[in-house]
């Protein structure tokens, strides 16, 4: 219908000027006339020209004032000549029309409201608000004093509203013939695929965007850390044990019991299981020695070690834990075999959530483990490994760990806060913690670690770690981030 009231209407006049007038004149829909106007434009059969204009719209309540007439009004026909309660005429009409329209026509002074009940103060009442909304509604021009009161009221609002004029195109036809997008074997066979029009293929349109899955950033650049560390013959420790006992992921650190990370304000402690089951039993009595009264030319701590500390599981703490284990077992092989040793995965602390912590998240770590390793060999590692993952920026700064001496804050430069930012720590395993193992006394571990996370945010320019990992993530953009980064060889 819309289609044909278009073509027809051109066929004997030159132009439609304004499609919103032709379609209320023509009773159709606006909406389907706009549909049919972008298909005739699409096969130029017309020429279509956009123009906006602004005005007045009726807003939900407007437009049922428009129906059923304002409040104000509503109300006063309701009160008899001569009179009625304030609880009957609560009764007769809506509670919202009694709550709006007693506070209108009191203004207008309409009716009054009294203790005695509710009394008209004028015999007749025009609706001029309904009037005014239906104008409005036909589109008609109201004149500003009396869209005043509209706009304070709120029944109203300004929208703008795009509208087409119109001309015949090229290809201007009184009548449009279905063109075909196939040619059959049905067409074939009668022959009448001579005289049919077929629809041109537009070789510029935008096909389907492709449904396919997007890699998390913290995947992507752990997947480029990990090939930085295979690229450096580094092999992969065993890391599927997020439950640890405080042995492993503190005695044997040379980490003393009243050590405030062994707090419970730091560590996630597990009620059940509480304690571990078994630990090589020589192996903790070197550590208990160390700690106690020192050994292997360490003067200890000099405090009563206590098992009970030692057996209780945690969330732990990090991935050293993993490395204690693995360093043992390389120290119970008969002949001593160099190792560069990796891991990457979830750690937990009890830390208060800000723009840069949470209580979970990713460690990378790294160690080397030889003979007559120095500082300056750890220097070197660590210089080689930021590099490649395209940190270039780096500086150290001297620090304190119970198990690592000499010990290093290692800090790069966040090109997003425009400030230093600390990405991880490094140092020289002690022998306190080596030597009870049973590794030999000229074996060194030059050994780092690093969160997963702050690399991430350096390389992709985030800000928030939370907009990085946690229920708060953006899915935009994990979507558009870069498909791979330069900087990571």
């Amino acid at each position: 219908m819309a289609e044909d009231s278009i073509l027809g209407f051109l066929q004997n006049n030159e132009a439609i000027s304004d499609s919103l007038q032709f379609a209320a004149s023509a009773g159709i829909d606006h909406n389907e006339l706009e549909n049919v106007i972008k298909s005739l434009r699409g096969f130029e059969i017309v020429d279509a020209q956009e123009f906006q204009k602004d005005r007045w719209f009726l807003k939900e309540e407007g437009k049922t004032y428009a129906r059923e007439g304002s409040p104000e009004v509503q109300l006063f026909n309701a009160v008899p000549p001569d009179g009625i309660s304030r609880e009957e005429l609560q009764k007769k009409v809506n509670p919202t029309v009694f709550k709006i329209g007693s506070s209108w026509a009191v203004k207008k002074k309409l009716v009054e409201i009294g203790r005695q009940g509710v009394s008209r103060k004028v015999e007749y009442v025009e609706d001029k608000i309904q009037g005014f909304l239906q104008q409005i509604e036909k589109g008609e021009v109201v004149d500003e004093k009396d869209l005043a009161e509209l706009k304070n009221r709120k029944l109203i609002e300004f929208r703008p509203l795009k509208g087409y004029s119109l001309r015949k195109g090229p290809k201007y036809v009184s009548k449009r013939k279905k063109a075909a997008t196939d040619l059959t074997r049905e067409h074939l066979l009668r022959g009448d695929w001579r005289d049919l029009e077929f629809k041109e293929y537009n070789l510029s349109a935008q096909v389907q965007p492709i449904q396919i899955g997007y890699l998390q950033p913290l995947l992507k650049v752990r997947d480029a850390i990990q090939s930085i560390f295979l690229q450096m013959g580094f092999e992969e420790m065993p890391t599927n044990n997020y439950v640890e006992s405080s042995f492993w992921n503190f005695d044997a650190l040379f980490q003393p019991q009243q050590h405030p990370a062994r707090d419970s304000h730091d560590t996630f402690f597990l009620k059940v299981p509480s304690s571990t089951r078994e630990l090589p039993e020589d192996y903790v009595a070197k550590v208990t020695r160390v700690h106690e009264s020192g050994d292997y030319g360490s003067l200890g701590y000099r405090y009563k070690w206590k098992r009970e500390e030692a057996d209780k599981n945690l969330l732990r703490t990090h991935t050293t834990a993993v490395s204690a284990r693995m360093l043992y077992r390389l120290a119970q092989q008969k002949s001593f075999s160099p190792k560069r040793y990796y891991s990457i995965d979830r750690v937990f602390r009890n830390e208060a959530v800000d723009r840069t912590h949470l209580a979970e998240f990713h460690q990378i770590e790294g160690l080397i483990c030889d003979r007559g390793l120095t500082l300056g060999d750890l220097f070197g590692v660590l210089e080689d490994f930021f590099a490649r993952l395209g940190m270039a920026k780096l500086r150290f700064k001297p620090a304190y760990n119970p198990y690592t001496e000499p010990s290093m804050e290692i800090f790069s430069y966040h090109e997003g806060l425009k400030k230093w930012v600390e990405v991880g720590n490094s140092g020289m395993f002690r022998p306190e913690m080596l030597l009870p193992m049973g590794l030999p006394e000229d074996v060194s571990v030059i050994a780092w670690g690093l969160s997963l996370e702050r690399p991430t945010m350096i390389l992709y320019g985030i800000d928030n770690i939370r907009d990085l990992f946690g229920p708060k993530v953006d899915f935009n953009v994990i979507k558009n981030n870069p498909i791979c980064r330069l900087g990571l060889e």
